[in-house]
């Protein structure tokens, strides 16, 4: 399963899931007991200005102790609160996705797939409750996206306990500016141009990966859990790699971007608390190495 597009995909729910996955959500169950949690965390600095690297994982299960100890501290010590990009609410990124992912002229998706695939799709999507001809007028990855979504609302992980929303929550309260290094039209649109066949193969994988969901993404949590970058970078991002034109305009492109964010951010006085996806701070193409390429240092942060 091509791990990070499933986790990148589940950012664009911290704006409100689409319909066909708030229909086959389950009903909220009480939370159980907390579980202690230690997720990487980094700090980049100089004279005047301190920037705290969290990754983040977008969707959770709730129970997990995370935000406390060093992560809380480094939090209540920043003057600000940076994301990927910040959702807009529910009324307009519905609407946006859906216009986006529309393709109204040309060959219908299920026209499009492969006779092998096309079978399997249509099996997902009724064994998902999504009917067979929702989506006949979509580009490819708007199913892969319904398809990776579903089952993560139903095995429990949701964006109301992601580590976004909790941390949105908490600058709120704090009277923290919150601001995105991207905007919700510019990660719909990463998607959005992927070359066609890319956009069948994710859609095939999706599927193909379907009954490894569970332990796949159970597994990332762990290794986020154990704050073991090393092991969630194999796990979210190895796939990924596999198809160069994607790992670029997904994972390298967008780090090196950030990394020029920090470069230019450290030049006002403050501190920021950044949380980006957990799978852009490990592995060769990570935020920190394209930190180094700038004579930066990003610095592991104990606690």
């Amino acid at each position: 399963m091509k791990t990070f597009l499933l986790t990148a995909f589940a950012a664009l729910a911290l704006a409100g899931p689409p319909a066909a996955i708030a229909q086959t959500a389950p009903a909220p169950t009480p939370a159980p007991a907390a579980v202690d949690a230690d997720p990487a965390l980094w700090v980049v600095k100089d004279d005047d200005t301190t920037i705290y690297l969290f990754g983040t994982v977008h969707v959770l299960k709730p129970g997990l102790s995370w935000f406390d100890e060093g992560v809380k501290k480094a939090f209540d010590a920043s003057d600000q609160l940076v994301l990927e990009m910040v959702p807009p609410p529910d009324a307009v990124a519905g609407p946006a996705m859906m216009k986006i992912a529309s393709n109204p002229t040309g060959p219908a998706l299920s026209d499009k797939l492969p006779a092998d695939l096309k079978a399997k799709y249509e099996k997902a999507m009724t064994d998902n409750g999504v009917p067979v001809a929702a989506f006949e007028r979509m580009d490819p990855w708007f199913p892969g996206l319904m398809l990776s979504l579903i089952p993560l609302q139903k095995l429990g992980y949701s964006p109301d306990t992601g580590a976004e929303r909790v941390l949105m929550k908490a600058a709120e309260a704090a009277n923290k500016p919150i601001s995105g290094v991207e905007t919700f039209d510019e990660q719909l649109g990463f998607f959005d141009t992927l070359p066609e066949p890319a956009q069948i193969g994710f859609l095939r994988s999706t599927i193909d990966s379907l009954p490894r969901v569970q332990s796949v993404f159970d597994s990332m949590v762990v290794h986020w859990s154990a704050g073991d970058p090393d092991a969630l970078g194999k796990v979210m991002n190895e796939e990924l790699r596999e198809t160069p034109e994607v790992g670029k305009v997904l994972l390298s492109d967008r780090n090196a971007r950030w990394a020029d964010w920090i470069d230019t951010r450290l030049d006002t006085p403050g501190k920021v608390f950044m949380a980006v996806g957990a799978g852009h701070l490990a592995g060769p193409d990570s935020v920190q190495v394209w930190l180094g390429k700038r004579d930066l240092k990003a610095t592991r942060v104990a606690y």
